[in-house]
């Protein structure tokens, strides 16, 4: 089971991406968000489509590894699309019952997966897969420090968005091997009807929510015992320093986004 769920995992690598500065990484990735969340035709989605295929390939990161990350989305976006193309007026394509698909509702079904794709991947996934937890608490807590000036623990915060990245994965095994425990004991949580489904998650969740307490606290006692007292007095091993490479990769993402603004332009004109 494992070795299937990629979600919130590092991918060991020696790629470009892997070497350049998380915080080259994490200002990248704001980037491409902002740009995702304003895309609006077909020209921009290909442009930033392009730009995460290069990422990919550039990473190194296997594409089934890739694939397997946004499977868990799948629902959402097949939940959010359909709720678009029916609920969306404009031109009917076909009707079920009192509810009429659109061709202005499906526009906008798409529009949404790109984004979520787009989000997923190439805003997200790429930035985990590719740099270690250390290092992104270190890149976020970097970008972060002016906030120190009036009073915001930035290094807690940085800890605490990394260790819940880090335990995603965890939390998803436990949940698979619940589920097979209690099916092997005559569980049965895909039968019945609604509330009943419902109800039968109460056994999965209740040890999940015990096992996910465990391990904080097995986590906590770790850190304890080795001396972790948050960012006081606290010296790090490697320091952060942007490189040449960190150069050029701004440098390359600060031409796709040219592109991508010169589209907006053209589109808007």
């Amino acid at each position: 089971m494992a070795q299937n769920i990629s979600l919130g995992q590092y991918y060991p690598g020696n790629s470009i991406i892997h070497r350049a500065d998380p915080r080259t990484k994490i200002i990248m990735s704001l980037i491409f968000m902002t740009a995702v969340f304003i895309s609006r035709t077909v020209a921009e989605f290909s442009i930033l489509a392009l730009f995460t295929s290069i990422s990919v390939a550039a990473s190194t990161v296997p594409l089934g590894t890739v694939i397997r990350s946004v499977k868990p989305i799948l629902p959402l976006v097949l939940f959010a699309s359909v709720i678009n193309v029916f609920m969306v007026g404009g031109r009917p394509i076909f009707s079920v019952w009192v509810f009429s698909a659109t061709y202005e509702g499906l526009f906008v079904a798409l529009t949404l997966s790109a984004r979520i794709f787009l989000f997923a991947v190439g805003g997200s996934s790429m930035l985990i897969f590719t740099t270690t937890p250390i290092n992104l608490t270190d890149g976020i807590e970097h970008l972060m420090k002016p906030l120190k000036r009036v009073k915001v623990p930035v290094h807690e915060l940085a800890m605490m968005m990394t260790v819940a990245l880090r335990f995603i994965p965890t939390l998803i095994e436990e949940t698979d091997k619940i589920m097979k425990a209690q099916a092997s004991r005559g569980a049965d949580i895909n039968e019945g009807k609604f509330f009943d489904r419902v109800r039968s998650f109460v056994p999965i969740l209740i040890p999940l929510f015990v096992s996910a307490v465990r391990r904080a606290d097995d986590l906590a006692n770790a850190m304890e015992a080795r001396c972790y007292r948050g960012d006081f007095g606290r010296t790090r091993l490697k320091q952060l320093k942007f490189t040449r490479l960190d150069i050029g990769v701004l440098a390359f993402s600060a031409a796709f986004l040219t592109v991508f603004i010169a589209a907006k332009v053209i589109n808007a004109g």
